[in-house]
């Protein structure tokens, strides 16, 4: 064993999650260079350390100490203060005013900037300001210490403990010893099971009412993960009291403080005389955002007076000019269009949608008015732009995401619209300008989303919401087009006719068909409906490889990269997460050419296809020109985002991926997590996302996860071509699975309140 004391001259490398640091330290008794290794999470250079571990031969790195134990110290002789002080440590303080400081105070130095730090103010150089500065970063540093230290009994990572201190300064001692489960509340990153494993060792009670109410906002989080807005009170007990291991009777009592502190809201469902009611338990987040959004929705939805000959006559015109043809649906859409102030178009695939926003467009457009057309994603945007003509945004866009503190034209003290340390410019102190707005795919649309779209929408803007009502529900809490649809109190347009081109695709005939509960013929032979025949999970997946690397870029006229896999889990031996690994194997083979980088047990390689799986609002973005110059800049990357690995840069640790519309985004190796590999996906993850071609994996699986809903969103997926490989009778079972997963969700609750007192205006 060896005990070197010195200063810290260079860390090298620190992982800031678990403090493991490389740092090379000046032994104070020689003055030789000496590299350390160890978990040192508090220490920075210029600090004084007192090191004890073995010292071991690295093949690479050469001797080095192993930190067994360590002790931060205080510089005792003249030199190492004056080296510490001038290293940087001290804001304001360089080598020469530090060899002045030491100069004057000599061993008492550290004494005095702790305890009578204006002294320092009897130094030239230093005014009586800046000596309580130095004396309070001195302190601080020492506060921050003790606090990690404190911190680290906890298992709490640097990083994590930084960002306490942070928030709670001097406080954290208090909280962490009383009730930890603040931190769940006000540090990101701190998460229940978190608080209540520091709980446990702080020594708090299973019962405690701070533990109890911690868990219940908890389940109710992980059920807003799980798309719901709230929970009957009976799920959320049972939850809670697996969760806790407390008796479910021990909670009641804590739901009416937990409503005065305006933690929850519980309502009560609408019941049959005799029946007993489940009280609904929302959190108040989630209830506001449903009851505002209903209003608003309310007060959007007027009704305009222009005669329908009028409309019909200029419809006809547009008919001619477009050379396009209307049914009765269609012109009943356009009609509804210009005399609604909120109007839902909805229908499957084939129906005339598409057609049907071109000839609104044109209504409007005719009429001077000014047109904003927007989508929940990117790929859908860019879609919807290729079908109409006209500019679509994504909706994030549309209502100008911003970092929080940049100044705009909005305001910024509405927490409504803010998210993850940004907001929307736009709201209903700047809204859109706009007369009409046209939103597609909205089933993808949660109701956080629709909320602060509705913000930035004034009262007399025509809003037509278009989507497919039997496509997967959004990813984010809340069932906003179904709840509008079913609330029954607005304009809603089914097409239900499925055209003559469209009806010469299988993939759209047999779409419906599966929608509809019909039985789809395997057997025959189609051009965009392929079913190849496989018994085991290799052979389909060897077919599908074929089929990418061989048989469908040339029939489609595609890329490689443009052809998605889609499968329904993520486990399993046809899940996303095998899938990848085979197919990034042979689609992407490793050479020396092509850098690598290892992240959470994933090998991602230059010329990967990747996904963003979660939103990130402050990730920023630049697209350039073909001889590099900048031309376009933004921040925010949203889940579902597909790209390419462009650049794996090791001394930088940095990986580029390039997404759509040529958006260059800079990952640092930490932040690595928020991707994953897309060879695969999970049909979830395909919402709103169109393809040349799809492969379809079909095999037994989880009955949850084979659904009919589910099948038909995958095949609505395709553009030119569907290829379903694997068993017959899997596809018939996910077909003949008319269960979808139930989602609490609130909102057509809230908008037959408002109308209660009103008739609907249908």
């Amino acid at each position: 064993m060896a005990t070197i004391t010195g200063f810290i001259e260079k860390i090298k490398f620190r992982n800031e999650e678990n403090g493991y640091t490389i740092m090379t330290v000046i032994d104070q008794s020689d003055g030789d260079e000496v590299v350390m290794v160890g978990t040192v999470s508090y220490a920075a250079e210029g600090d004084m350390i007192q090191a004890t571990g073995r010292m071991t031969e690295h093949p690479v790195y050469g001797e080095q100490l192993q930190i067994e134990s360590y002790e931060l110290k205080n510089p005792e002789d003249a030199a190492s203060m004056e080296r510490y002080l001038g290293s940087g440590a001290i804001k304001g303080v360089g080598a020469a005013l530090a060899a002045r400081i030491v100069r004057r105070f000599k061993a008492d130095t550290f004494r005095i900037m702790e305890e009578e730090p204006e002294r320092l103010s009897e130094i030239k150089g230093i005014s009586e300001k800046m000596a309580m500065a130095i004396g309070e970063q001195v302190q601080e540093k020492r506060d921050m210490r003790q606090a990690m230290m404190f911190l680290q009994n906890y298992g709490i990572t640097l990083n994590l403990a930084a960002k306490i201190y942070q928030e709670y300064g001097p406080k954290l001692y208090s909280i962490i010893k009383e009730n930890p489960y603040r931190l769940a509340d006000d540090i990101p990153g701190v998460g229940f099971k978190m608080a209540d494993e520091i709980a446990r060792k702080v020594g708090i009670f299973t019962d405690s009412d701070y533990r109890i109410k911690a868990g219940i906002l908890y389940v109710l989080l992980q059920a807003s993960a799980n798309g719901h807005t709230y929970l009957p009170k009976s799920r959320l007990f049972e939850q809670a009291s697996e969760l806790l291991k407390v008796a479910p009777e021990t909670m009641d009592k804590h739901l009416m403080d937990m409503q005065i502190d305006r933690k929850l809201v519980v309502k009560m469902p609408f019941c049959e005389e005799g029946q007993t009611a489940d009280p609904l338990i929302y959190s108040s987040h989630y209830y506001y955002l449903e009851l505002n959004t209903a209003r608003m929705l309310h007060d959007l939805n007027i009704r305009g007076d222009i005669p329908e000959t009028e409309i019909k006559t200029n419809l006809l015109k547009i008919q001619k000019q477009e050379k396009i043809h209307l049914d009765e649906l269609q012109e009943q859409a356009v009609y509804e269009a210009v005399n609604s102030g909120l109007l839902v178009i909805t229908g499957g695939p084939g129906t005339g949608k598409t057609t049907t926003i071109n000839a609104i467009i044109r209504y409007f457009e005719a009429e001077g008015m000014e047109i904003l057309l927007g989508a929940p994603t990117g790929r859908a945007a860019k879609r919807m732009t290729e079908a109409t003509g006209w500019e679509a945004r994504t909706i994030h866009r549309m209502l100008e995401l911003v970092p929080i503190g940049i100044t705009g034209s909005g305001n910024n003290a509405s927490s409504g619209n803010s998210t993850a340390g940004m907001r929307f410019d736009r709201n209903e102190e700047n809204p859109l300008d706009a007369d009409v707005i046209i939103i597609d795919e909205m089933s993808m649309v949660d109701i956080s989303l629709m909320h602060s779209l509705l913000r930035a929408v004034n009262v007399g803007t025509r809003l037509i919401l278009v989507g497919d009502v039997d496509q997967l529900p959004s990813v984010g809490p809340g069932n906003v087009l179904k709840d509008i649809i079913g609330s029954g109190c607005f304009n809603v347009v089914k097409l239900t006719r499925i055209f003559r081109q469209a009806a010469q695709s299988d993939i759209i005939v047999n779409a419906h068909r599966i929608n509809e509960g019909e039985t789809v013929d395997l057997s025959k032979r189609s051009r965009d409906f392929l079913f190849i025949r496989r018994d085991n999970p290799d052979a389909v997946i060897s077919a599908a490889i074929t089929l990418i690397q061989k048989k469908l870029p040339g029939y489609v006229q595609a890329q490689e990269n443009e052809i998605q896999v889609m499968t329904p889990m993520r486990k399993g031996a046809l899940g996303v997460e095998r899938l990848n690994q085979i197919l990034q194997n042979h689609l992407n083979p490793p050479s020396p050419e092509k850098k690598e980088k290892e992240a959470g047990g994933i090998i991602y390689r230059t010329g990967d296809k990747v996904m963003q799986i979660r939103n990130n609002y402050q990730l920023e973005w630049g697209v350039r020109s073909r001889y590099g110059i900048p031309i376009d800049k933004g921040s925010g990357v949203f889940n579902g985002d597909m790209g390419v690995i462009r650049e794996i840069n090791e001394y930088a640790e940095l990986l580029t991926v390039e997404f759509d519309e040529g958006k260059l985004v800079e990952y640092s190796f930490k932040q690595l997590e928020e991707l994953e590999l897309a060879y695969a996906i999970t049909i979830h993850k395909s919402q709103g996302s169109e393809y040349p071609a799809v492969i379809i994996p079909m095999y037994s699986g989880p009955r949850m996860l084979m659904t009919r809903n589910l099948l038909y969103t995958a095949v609505t997926r395709a553009r030119s071509c569907v290829c379903l490989v694997g068993r017959p009778d899997a596809f018939y079972t996910m077909a003949s699975n008319a269960m979808e997963q139930e989602r609490c969700s609130g909102l057509k609750a809230r908008i037959e309140e408002i109308y209660k007192e009103e008739s609907c205006p249908q």
